[in-house]
């Protein structure tokens, strides 16, 4: 009975164990590794850094890599949730399902690709056929486009080889072979920014929420001596209202044709710190930050008014 009772315990005190393990964290309270694409950098620091200041026992360790990267380490369970632009592909899934994990994806915004160029370069409007031209090697001079006074070559420029903005625009353009069109990959879009500001030939492809953020003042400072093209759907587009840029309003409107959603990828199987920071986003003051950067909420924050007399 005696040697029935310590197994007992022992039972006990195993199951407490794994109930402890699971509760090291909760909405308020622990530490977690969030990864995100370095496309979103700006979004992302600022939305863990205003959740921990509400909650100051939530931490967060925040891994900024080229998107690819940061699913896979989410999926290896270096991470508990990413940011992204895409949700995961059926094979990805898979690996949370061998794992009986559920996992949940949660759209939080409309984010887009912003196209820049040097100020030097005057050809600040162009449209989504002249793209499909250079992504499939028919363009390849500044001169083939219209407006264009910049002499040479385009150079296409990316912040990573695994990227999501190169993923993204790779599979809009339904381009298989990078192979012959002229490619340079930097580190960061903020290397990105300082290579178009040095290079009048250079297309730059970044994160729009790297140079939206009007209360910013490293927004100034990436800003300056650049232009944000304006692109357009339209195959003739007649006049410059045909044109869009990726900010706020266009983005919601969903007239940006380089627009793209952003995602929250959850592989957490407790309610924790990671759901308690997408709730916070999704459902409260987040989205006002979603908001500030230029970006287009999921959920508008709903704001009260009272009017008295």
């Amino acid at each position: 009975m005696i040697r029935n009772t310590l197994v007992s315990v022992c039972l006990l005190t195993g199951l407490l164990a794994c109930s402890n393990e699971k509760a090291l964290d909760n909405p308020s309270r622990g530490s977690i590794v969030v990864t995100a694409d370095e496309s979103l950098r700006p979004l992302v620091t600022q939305l863990t850094s205003a959740y921990s200041g509400i909650y100051p026992d939530a931490h967060f360790t925040v891994v900024f890599k080229p998107e690819q990267e940061a699913i896979n380490q989410m999926l290896k369970d270096s991470a508990r949730i990413v940011f992204a632009s895409r949700p995961l592909r059926p094979n990805e899934q898979a690996v949370l399902n061998q794992k009986k994990i559920k996992g949940a994806t949660t759209k939080i915004a409309t984010d887009g690709v912003a196209l820049i160029i040097n100020r030097a370069n005057t050809d600040s409007l162009i449209t989504m056929s002249q793209l499909q031209g250079i992504f499939a090697g028919q363009i390849s001079q500044w001169s083939q486009l219209k407006g264009g006074n910049q002499p040479g070559p385009i150079t296409l420029v990316f912040d990573n080889d695994n990227s999501s903005n190169l993923d993204f625009v790779l599979t809009k353009f339904n381009v298989k072979d990078v192979k012959g069109l002229r490619i340079f990959t930097t580190r960061s879009n903020r290397e990105v920014i300082e290579f178009v500001r040095k290079n009048p030939s250079a297309l730059g492809f970044i994160g729009v929420n790297w140079i939206s953020d009007g209360d910013e003042p490293l927004t100034a400072e990436l800003s300056r001596d650049l232009r944000v093209m304006g692109v357009s759907d339209k195959p003739n587009p007649e006049k410059r209202a045909d044109y869009y840029q990726p900010f706020q309003e266009d983005l919601g409107m969903m007239r940006y044709p380089l627009r793209r959603p952003v995602y929250v990828l959850s592989r957490e199987t407790h309610p924790g710190l990671g759901g308690g920071l997408v709730n916070y986003v999704v459902r409260d003051a987040g989205s006002l930050i979603i908001y500030k950067l230029g970006l287009w909420p999921t959920i508008p924050y709903n704001r009260e008014v009272n009017l008295t007399k």
